[in-house]
């Protein structure tokens, strides 16, 4: 049996909705107000930006809009150039900060498709470096992320702010 120790998933797994509380892991952080909550990078009044609790790779985002929906074709077009631009912003950061040297992008949209999350729409950036594919994964089938998933969050936030403030 391979053991991969991930610490991190304990609070996913034992957080419990309230009573009747519908529960969308885009929806509620787009929702709360004060603190940036659990691994939300960047808001918008329209999108939003979060590390993937489960990533491919160091960094691996998901931008969703903040409206609940999981159809592209439903979007208007200020929610549409609202995560256009969000994704550009992210592209930049994940570059310049997190110094990758490619990214795969996109969504999957109805569960035919693989959307894991299917009612609300999202897409995926994950950074890439030359040589990321070690033996880890080939040959014990086993993903390593090397950094933890709230240190990567804090980074990343000051990350978005300093460039919009460059911009």
């Amino acid at each position: 049996m391979k053991v991969l120790w991930a610490p991190w998933r304990m609070a996913y797994i034992e957080k419990e909705p309230a009573p009747g509380e519908e529960v969308c892991i885009f929806c509620a952080p787009a929702e709360a107000e004060g603190e940036e909550p659990d691994l939300l990078i960047h808001r918008t009044e329209l999108v939003l930006c979060m590390l993937n609790r489960y990533p491919y790779n160091p960094g691996h985002l998901m931008v969703a809009p903040r409206r609940h929906g999981g159809d592209l074709a439903e979007l208007s077009q200020p929610e549409l150039l609202a995560v256009v631009e969000e994704l550009k912003l992210a592209t930049e950061v994940l570059h310049r900060d997190l110094r990758c040297e490619g990214l795969n992008g996109g969504w999957n949209q109805g569960r035919a498709a693989g959307a894991g999350i299917e009612d609300h729409l999202h897409f995926h950036l994950v950074p890439r470096w030359n040589g990321d594919t070690n033996f880890m994964p080939i040959l014990a089938d086993v993903k390593v992320v090397p950094e933890h998933l709230e240190a990567t969050a804090v980074k990343l936030r000051e990350s978005f702010q300093l460039h919009l403030e460059r911009r």
